[in-house]
């Protein structure tokens, strides 16, 4: 498809829109973001990189939502999010009825109004006619922010139904399911093995991405509506709730993918979320032994994984004041702007440029990772070999059934030097036994790891699961 440019005029006021009625916004206002704060201000702390728009602007950018037909936007969001209606209240200023529409569908919108990738936008009508789709994480962010300011968020006490569940986990997956169970009039109770509630929105993402403040305020709007947290409770059988009606296990994929070249006991190479989970634990206040202590300060740093939590170490090296970053990858580099293996509005497999990779790394895609050097137990470098990939022939063959690409040699092995590894290659799926017909898995933990919207989508749905099972078994 050829690509077509967005058109710049100048945008008509607010005010002439609403008297008017029918200006056509989506052909007269161009996009805007908020963008991100200058780098040479936001990599010496942890603070977030977004900025955010006034609320004039934002109501302007809702202006552009045409509401279509049909609303591709909401067929991309696991949620089911009704972007058309919310972002038509923003534009009116009615921000109380925006948020209201918004809560229905998703809990936790000012967390993936931070966190996510916005699959609603690549499908939004706009991104397939101008590249230039409706802000709606951004206006998301905005709704949620201002609910919370304005006092929008209320405290609500259901009737309680006299049954109680217990829900294992309290990353996003299980606090959509307790908040879902809750407002059904369930006694809920959330086990956390880690400190404080959050899972990978406190653990794995990083401050400059998401305040873990934000989270805190939702934790305590949940708890004064009822659900009740019990921390440092390591999850080993469903059978130690046998007081509860129902059980939800939200446990997420705690296990990583490793690298099990040779070399991999030298000190320095880490996995990702070692480094991501202590240093947010850091800077909750937690303290760490020199021992303990996982730094880039003054290294050179690689991290193996091209996907987000990769970006995520990027970012980190940068403000714990490393020397270098490279990140490698062993699959080819993604097209840029547009796949045509990938149309729309199917979300579009294409270079990604994160906040973390504006701030300075050196990029490299099929590189195979050989052997991981040393010198007195420490990592000092990491022998790589550029590949590629040939098809398989129908039949299959060498590397794998029939249709996986094969790797092959492309070059000459070479040395990438390297005080700090960081493993981000993702993380395996969970095998689960038979569980009794009341306990009922959601999250990363039945999915295997995704993002933080459908993590949160699977936990609604647990939720309706749970009260249509003990609805029919009461």
């Amino acid at each position: 498809m050829k690509d077509i440019q967005p058109l710049k005029v100048s945008a008509p006021s607010l005010q002439g829109r609403a008297e008017g009625g029918s200006s056509p916004a989506f052909l007269t206002v161009p996009r805007k973001e908020a963008g991100y704060r200058p780098i040479h201000d936001r990599i010496h702390d942890f603070g977030e990189v977004e900025q955010t728009l006034n609320s004039r602007d934002r109501q302007e950018q809702a202006s552009r939502c045409m509401d279509c037909g049909v609303p591709f936007c909401h067929w991309a969001c696991p949620l089911g999010n009704k972007d058309p209606e919310w972002n038509d209240a923003l534009y009116h200023g009615e921000w109380e009825t925006a948020y209201k529409l918004l809560k229905k569908t998703n809990d936790f919108p000012e967390f993936t109004g931070r966190v996510c990738p916005a699959l609603c936008e690549k499908a939004c009508v706009l991104y397939l006619t101008t590249g230039e789709a409706v802000t709606n994480r951004e206006n998301e962010a905005a709704i949620a922010e201002r609910a919370f300011l304005e006092g929008y968020v209320t405290i609500e006490h259901p009737k309680r139904n006299g049954k109680k569940v217990a829900v294992i986990g309290s990353g996003p997956a299980g606090l959509a399911a307790a908040n879902q169970l809750n407002y059904m009039g369930y006694e809920v109770t959330v086990f956390e093995k880690n400190e404080a509630a959050g899972g990978l929105l406190r653990y794995g993402i990083p401050n400059f991405k998401l305040n873990k403040k934000i989270i805190d305020r939702r934790i305590s709007v949940m708890e004064q509506e009822g659900v009740s947290f019990k921390y440092n409770s390591e999850f080993s059988d469903y059978s130690e709730y046998s007081d509860y009606d129902a059980i939800v296990l939200a446990t997420g994929t705690p296990v990583a993918r490793d690298l099990k070249a040779p070399g991999r006991e030298l000190q320095g190479i880490h996995l990702a979320l070692e480094l991501l989970s202590q240093q947010n634990r850091v800077l909750a206040g937690m303290e760490f032994s020199k021992a303990e202590r996982i730094t880039a300060k003054g290294k050179d740093v690689l991290v193996i994984g091209g996907g987000d939590t990769g970006s995520d170490c990027i970012g980190t090296a940068h403000r714990q004041g490393c020397k270098s970053v490279t990140q490698i990858e062993i699959m080819p580099k993604p097209p840029v702007g547009h796949n045509p293996n990938t149309p729309w509005p199917n979300w579009p497999i294409i270079l990604k440029t994160t906040s973390s990779h504006e701030e300075g790394c050196t990029r490299r895609w099929n590189i195979n990772t050989l052997e991981f050097l040393g010198k007195d137990g420490k990592v000092t470098g990491v022998k790589v070999q550029p590949i590629d990939w040939k098809p398989a022939s129908p039949q299959g063959g060498t590397g794998g059934g029939p249709g996986r690409p094969i790797m092959v040699e492309a070059g000459e092995p070479e040395i990438i030097k390297a005080e700090l590894v960081l493993l981000a290659m993702g993380f395996l799926k969970p095998e689960h036994p038979q569980y009794p017909e009341n306990v009922f898995v959601c999250g990363d933990a039945a999915n295997g790891a995704s993002l933080v919207v459908r993590a949160i989508a699977s936990g609604r749905q647990a939720a309706k699961a749970v009260h249509t099972y003990l609805l029919t078994n009461s």
